[in-house]
């Protein structure tokens, strides 16, 4: 076989579907957000789809905490946790983190995607004869681990309550069951009926597991997410989240009780066989989920400005869709379309959107995806709104009927 021929006919499909993936090369600005540094024209660009959802990324607390804990402990972990030891930020980053959901005990992972798949995965393995009910948008590291925990799995239409109880009706009430769902779902920017979900969890005897990531440090008097403005925290088995987004640095964690994540602890191979996360990052971590605990005014800024682009973009007849979250999906139905949108905005209006294509999305819902921040200025709205304008029109996409 020739291999690299296989790869290269692989990747030319790939691009005739117009779903070949290419990174822009940026430098974000410390101090600057959201403006940063395209490499390829040289120019200063407005970032519009970062995950970096409040800007803490850049926050004054968060880099002066990482950079004095890189001068005082370097910059590795040294290894795993089980070999080289736990370095002390990151004992006091799970502490914290349990506190936040009001769990006994919390553990932090490299990543939210190495989070879920690894607690899916052990969970689904470690109880005897478990059924995981999935919902069918579930991310693709939920989806993975529920598929390598081997456990009996059904997947029920997306935040469709009747239909996830007639699916735990058609189980053994005293099976181990675990219903596994997000509060924010990442391209629609839905929220999920997470009361509706608990009460069936307890009527059916099944764990709860609620993947928060985009939620955390957003949402909640504290910024522990949906569960906690809803004051529901205390009803869910496992909370997972990440460290990457609303927080703004990178890792995912978990929070649960002390036995549950002790078990995750000494079972996991996802945990037990990774680097831990550097002190730097887990004290950078740490000062960003400290400060959005106690202060509010970064979220009540930040869905401010959400609902004033919403309310900007809808007057200009942009094809958005509008939720009750701090994602705004703008529909274009079409890969090529949805790239050259993005391209355009870059090159003739200095805005950064990443385009949204198969498999992140379905066939037929490519699009772009907003995320204001606090930090966006009404003069930047403006411009975004006027941009978005001109090059959908352009390329002849008119608002969905």
């Amino acid at each position: 076989m020739n291999y690299e021929n296989h790869f290269a006919k692989s990747l030319a499909k790939l691009k005739a579907e117009g779903n070949y993936r290419q990174f822009t090369d940026i430098e974000r600005i410390a101090g600057k957000f959201p403006l940063a540094r395209d490499h390829k024209s040289g120019r200063d660009i407005i970032l519009w789809c970062s995950n970096d959802y409040l800007g803490m990324g850049q926050h004054p607390k968060v880099v002066t905490a990482m950079v004095d804990a890189a001068q005082k402990m370097g910059a590795g972990a040294g290894g795993t946790r089980n070999i080289s030891g736990t370095n002390h930020p990151l004992v006091l980053l799970e502490r914290e983190l349990a506190d936040l959901h009001d769990k006994e005990s919390a553990l932090v992972f490299t990543s939210g995607y190495v989070a879920n798949e690894t607690t899916l995965a052990t969970l689904g393995a470690l109880l005897p004869n478990a059924v995981i009910f999935s919902d069918q948008m579930n991310h693709a590291s939920m989806i993975e681990g529920i598929r390598k925990s081997k456990a009996e799995k059904h997947i029920f239409r997306h935040n469709d309550v009747a239909h996830l109880e007639e699916l735990l009706r058609q189980v053994d009430i005293n099976r181990p069951k675990i219903i596994a769902f997000e509060s924010v779902y990442s391209m629609d920017g839905d929220i999920a009926p997470i009361k509706e979900i608990w009460d069936l969890a307890d009527k059916y005897n099944a764990m709860t597991y609620l993947d928060e990531v985009h939620a955390v440090g957003l949402y909640g008097n504290k910024g522990g997410g949906i569960s906690d403005r809803e004051n529901l925290s205390h009803r869910v088995t496992v909370i997972q989240g990440t460290l990457a987004k609303g927080f703004g640095v990178i890792g995912g964690y978990i929070a649960a009780s002390a036995g549950l994540v002790d078990a995750i602890r000494s079972f996991a191979p996802g945990f037990i066989f990774s680097t831990a996360l550097p002190p730097a990052i887990a004290a950078a971590a740490l000062a960003s989920v400290r400060h959005l605990k106690t202060s509010n005014s970064e979220r009540e800024k930040h869905q401010e400005n959400v609902a004033k682009l919403k309310k900007m973009l809808i007057a200009a007849n942009i094809p958005i869709i509008d939720t009750e979250s701090h994602i705004i999906p703008v529909l274009i139905g079409d890969p090529h379309s949805s790239r050259e949108a993005s391209l355009r905005l870059l090159e003739e209006y200095d805005i950064f959107v990443q385009h949204i294509n198969y498999p992140t999305v379905p066939k037929g819902k490519e699009r772009l995806r907003i995320t204001p921040t606090p930090l966006h200025t009404n003069e930047m709205m403006e411009q975004m709104t006027q941009a978005l304008s001109h090059v959908l029109s352009q390329l002849t996409i008119k608002a969905a009927a």
